[in-house]
């Protein structure tokens, strides 16, 4: 229903990898080979944190209902500002309406999240699970996504002191109440969530046949298979992105998420871990 891509290394324009690459990410809202909808065009947001800011500062955000193909400001500003974790996303809108605030990535404090899915049958859930948001997070809801009631519902099952656990939590109460209203896929998709330093990316979903999700291969690695290509001269020892869909063609370049797995990157670390797999 989305695509979206999460980058980490050295500090870097994000219009490098928005814009500039073979299959951007503007290509992608245009034409998504991959996606469950060939064209992302109901709005996209960008979410950054600044070169050299604090590790617990409040990242940037820029959302808008423009198709990220038409809107001259993103062109603008994903060529003038540099940073080292950054998050973009464009939406295809499954239902719920087209509006800034339903824009994704999401943000509380100093954390960003974003989502390429859907919760089955939400309208049946939607009571139950903001129900079950903490009062105090309750109004930071702005939206009607599914997407973002998942990210509250994490942040309330402690998503600040453990991302891996607090994500585990939010899924396996999704899935609970989907099973309590009959519904018998209740979550698909994949996510990303960062601190402004680390990314945590998720594929999961209760049927086992998750949204795609990738990421590139390390830089030096990278440089051996492709001595020639000068492309890679923008990137650091450190960079690193995950992606709903490849961004070139050129093989190895991307390895993909297994399924029930997370992906975690950040500040030299990589690691692939199993996410709630063991009802696999």
């Amino acid at each position: 229903m989305c695509r979206w891509l999460a980058y980490s290394g050295e500090p870097l324009r994000p219009s490098t990898l928005i814009l500039d690459t073979q299959h951007s990410l503007v290509k992608q809202s245009l034409n998504s080979p991959l996606g469950a909808e060939t064209v992302n065009g109901d709005g996209f947001g960008i979410g950054w944190y600044p070169t050299g800011t604090a590790d617990d500062s409040k990242p940037a955000l820029f959302h808008s209902i423009e198709p990220a193909w038409h809107d001259e400001n993103l062109r603008e500003l994903t060529q003038a500002i540099e940073s080292p974790l950054f998050f973009a996303h464009v939406r295809a809108a499954g239902g719920p309406p087209i509006q800034q605030t339903n824009c994704h990535p999401f943000r509380y404090e100093n954390w960003l999240f974003m989502h390429n899915g859907f919760l089955g049958d939400f309208v049946k859930m939607k009571r139950d699970l903001v129900f079950a948001v903490d009062p105090s997070l309750y109004p930071h809801i702005h939206g009607t996504t599914d997407s973002e009631v998942i990210f509250h519902l994490a942040l309330s099952l402690g998503l600040r002191d453990d991302p891996i656990a607090g994500i585990t939590a939010a899924v396996q109460l999704i899935e609970k109440v989907g099973r309590d209203h009959g519904i018998a896929f209740p979550m698909q998709g994949t996510m990303a969530v960062s601190d402004g330093t680390t990314i945590w990316a998720f594929r999961y979903s209760t049927q086992r046949r998750s949204r795609t999700l990738f990421h590139s291969e390390d830089i030096d690695t990278l440089r051996e298979l492709y001595p020639d290509v000068e492309r890679l001269n923008l990137f650091g020892r450190n960079a690193r992105v995950v992606v709903s869909e490849p961004l070139n063609d050129m093989p190895g370049a991307f390895i993909e998420v297994p399924e029930s797995t997370v992906a975690i990157i950040g500040e030299g670390e990589f690691d692939h871990r199993p996410f709630l797999a063991e009802a696999e």
